[in-house]
């Protein structure tokens, strides 16, 4: 049990630092490059990962699925937040994505056809409704691109999740990601390219150092931490680690953007992230009691609540 929230924990570590690193990043890199590109630097990882494990090809029908997943953390995640961050701030960035887990769930509810009652609706309800009110109030006259990018990237990554954690059952966890990275890859290159091709890549070694953080820790070798703390479980309480991950990117914010974390600012952080962790936990318990003759099942279910 020690094991898998060691490791659980490290991959919550890893991708609490990627909102701070995006911003970096996308202050001289082109978004859009910093958004692709990191995906093809980890697709190739990916590769090299696959054919080493000789790990079996996915079925066209589980392609088909992997190309939601890949749409939602390959494509959506990366290059919304990559867009949004270019003007919005690393500490308004954590708070907004911070609803991430109760989306995810709400995904993966929706997925699964369940029916985990009325306070888990509630809580997602009112953990989107003060999400978007704190975007309202953080910006003067209302809502930002910034904040119907920062938005976008949560439904994504949350439908992206959801059906790769439902996926990982057939594949395997680590596994999942790595075939959406390579097959979303021919897309990427193609992203990539047309940014280099219209903006020269010119940066200091901050910038490439936050973007080789965020090709390699944040698109690769997070997942594989996390998975693998999920696998070793119990993935429950492994899963619940994730809503410290806005609390550590605010605190990154702060330490190393130097961005000043306002009351609203930490109020609407936890409130979100208190909304997360009702809808997270009435879920588990209602997954749990429907699934409670099949522990695997139950394990299989809980896969499902894990998000970037």
């Amino acid at each position: 049990m020690r094991g898998g929230l060691v490791w659980g924990g490290l991959g919550v570590l890893a991708f609490s630092f990627t909102v701070i690193f995006t911003r970096i990043a996308v202050a001289q890199f082109d978004p859009l490059f910093v958004g692709a590109g990191r995906a093809v630097v980890a697709a190739a990882i990916a590769g090299i990962a696959l054919v080493a494990t000789r790990s079996r090809l996915p079925s066209p029908r589980q392609a088909a699925r992997l190309a939601i997943v890949g749409g939602g953390v390959v494509l959506g995640f990366p290059l919304l937040t990559s867009f949004a961050l270019t003007t919005a701030p690393a500490s308004h960035g954590a708070v907004v994505i911070a609803v991430l887990p109760a989306a995810t769930a709400v995904a993966a509810v929706i997925r699964t056809r369940e029916s985990p009652g009325r306070a888990f609706w509630i809580a997602a309800v009112v953990g989107a409704v003060v999400a978007v009110t704190f975007a309202l109030a953080g910006g003067a006259g209302g809502v930002h691109a910034s904040d119907l990018l920062l938005l976008g990237a949560v439904v994504a990554a949350a439908i992206g999740y959801a059906e790769g954690g439902v996926l990982s059952r057939e594949l395997g966890a680590w596994q999942t990601i790595s075939w959406a990275l390579v097959l979303s890859s021919p897309v990427m290159v193609a992203l990539t390219a047309v940014s280099a091709m219209r903006t020269p890549i010119m940066a200091d070694p901050a910038a490439w150092g936050s973007f080789a953080y965020l090709a390699v820790v944040s698109m690769f070798l997070g997942f594989v931490a996390w998975y693998r703390g999920l696998a070793i479980g119990p993935m429950a309480r492994v899963s619940q680690l994730q809503l410290v991950q806005p609390v550590l990117s605010l605190a990154w914010a702060a330490l190393l953007l130097g961005e000043q974390l306002t009351a609203a600012t930490v109020v609407g952080g936890l409130a979100v992230i208190a909304c997360a962790a009702i809808a997270v936990t009435v879920r588990q318990r209602s997954t749990a009691r429907a699934s409670a003759p099949t522990r695997g099942a139950t394990d299989a279910a809980a896969f499902t609540r894990s998000s970037r």
